[in-house]
């Protein structure tokens, strides 16, 4: 699909001079600039509690873009852009009425790059203010806490504008390597018609992070591990692979889709959980605090920074295939992938030559940082005798397309832009997410320590009994086990 210019719309960022704002909106807003995809006419204006001046906000762009974007800064492109940028000053209160003469266009993109608390109020100011009318809202994750609180945001955003004008961003649904996997499974016959119960015995999906909290300390004892990665962007990836193939790549076709795993996912039992927090240790050589070091934590904090849990989808696809989820900050690398985890081989062929075991075939799609997917098969070694050897075939973006791939908020920034649906979460979608984690988050068990560094507790390694996760770069398991004659 070739990405067009969307109509005429004035862009609003509501936080534009916070973190989000400054690493990930204003240099990709730039980027959609230089590539001729922001709407011909239409001003991007910065709103925020702050006294600035519109040439305080364009130096401020400046030096975001100048820091952050994946292009080169160029002058004249930034000229073209800082054209654009207008500040607006705003009350502690969040009054958006100021905003109401600024806005001079009938369309406008409303960003809220502001933490989730403060979402209902601005919903509000913005109906009070009159904006309500030809505004698309765009709200980040988490949406809401729990399934109470979830129900209730939904009703206040309802309030002032329909669902159709809503759009609740999850950038991992931007990436490059997600969107991919539409591609990969339904426009290859070879995967799809294994793509399911009889040749898959699991499936793993890992998100780990080698940072921790940083200065989120005071956010994270609010939220953890579950609440601010499971319940959003894993959900999002285990939908995405797990989905049934929609009728077409319009949005709500992909979306029901996505809801029908949800549907079919067994809330999560207590017992099926482990969570964890992070203590001291040693990441890259470097020592770290653990997290009730960090500023912020409670000295005797029981809020996960891990969890690792079995799922299962009760589908005519996936039943008895479990679903291993697993998240955590300090861990030992920063790596996002899906592991699809074939069924073994019958035996009785390779038992007459001295095996007595073969590698399972492994299908790795890898999210982040190195973009890409690998197949692991067994091959057998040179050499008169009988011996087997994991080997891989590697399809990386980088490798093969010789260019950068775009970041997941330009991708998601165009399709708000141009009103279109498919890479953001329906209502229905992030209630049900709230549901199948409630249990967990009403009876949660206390958190089994894990040094900084390391793959989180051991006593997740239970979770994924029988077997081991799969902690190397391609998805292979943690303690190599290869077979020989």
């Amino acid at each position: 699909m070739t990405l067009t210019r969307p109509s005429d719309q004035d862009i609003v960022v509501v936080g534009a001079t916070g973190d989000l704002a400054a690493r990930k909106l204003l240099p990709a807003l730039y980027n959609l600039e230089v590539e001729g995809l922001l709407p011909e006419h239409g001003d991007v204006i910065g709103v925020a509690p702050m006294d600035w001046s519109d040439e305080r906000f364009r130096n401020h762009a400046e030096e975001a873009i100048r820091g952050f974007s994946r292009t080169r800064f160029e002058a004249r492109r930034f000229a073209a852009f800082a054209a654009r940028l207008r500040f607006v000053p705003v009350g502690p209160d969040g009054d958006l009425r100021p905003l109401r003469a600024a806005a001079g266009r009938p369309e406008r993109l409303l960003y809220l790059a502001v933490p989730s608390s403060a979402f209902t109020a601005l919903a509000q100011s913005l109906g009070a203010a009159g904006l309500a009318a030809g505004t698309k809202l765009v709200i980040e994750k988490p949406f809401g806490h729990d399934v109470t609180s979830a129900t209730r945001l939904n009703a206040v955003l309802h309030e002032v504008l329909p669902e159709d004008r809503i759009y609740r961003i999850d950038h991992y649904l931007g990436k490059e390597t997600v969107q991919n996997l539409l591609v990969f499974r339904f426009g290859n016959s070879v995967f799809e018609r294994v793509w399911n119960r009889d040749a898959i015995a699991r499936v793993e999906i890992t998100v780990a992070e080698s940072l921790g909290v940083e200065h989120r300390g005071a956010f994270y004892e609010e939220t953890g591990a579950i609440r601010d990665i499971v319940q959003n962007h894993m959900f999002q990836l285990l939908a995405v692979t797990a989905m049934e193939p929609p009728i077409s790549f319009a949005a709500e076709a992909i979306r029901n889709e996505k809801v029908k795993v949800l549907e079919a996912l067994h809330p999560v039992e207590p017992g099926a959980v482990v969570r964890g927090q992070y203590a001291s240790g040693s990441v890259d050589g470097e020592a770290v605090p653990g997290y009730r070091d960090e500023e912020g934590v409670a000295a005797g904090s029981e809020v996960e920074t891990f969890a690792a849990m079995r799922l299962h989808i009760d589908s005519w696809r996936w039943a008895g295939v479990p679903f291993l989820l697993r998240t955590g900050k300090r861990l030992a690398v920063r790596d996002t992938r899906v592991v699809l985890s074939f069924r073994d081989a019958p035996l009785h062929l390779f038992r007459a030559v001295g095996l007595h075991a073969l590698d399972s075939n492994r299908l790795v799609i890898r999210v982040q940082p190195d973009e890409g997917i690998s197949i692991t098969f067994v091959a057998k070694r040179p050499g008169p005798e009988v011996t087997t050897q994991p080997v891989e075939m590697d399809f990386s973006y980088e490798g093969s397309f010789k260019a950068s791939t775009p970041e997941a908020y330009e991708r998601l920034l165009h399709d708000a832009l141009s009103g279109d649906h498919t890479l953001f979460i329906r209502e229905d979608e992030v209630e049900r997410g709230w549901q199948v984690v409630q249990p967990v988050l009403d009876r949660p068990s206390p958190v089994k320590m894990y040094p900084a560094g390391s793959w989180g507790p051991a006593a997740a390694d239970r979770i994924a009994r029988p077997g081991r996760w799969h902690d190397g770069p391609s998805g292979e398991p943690r303690t190599s086990f290869r077979q020989r004659s």
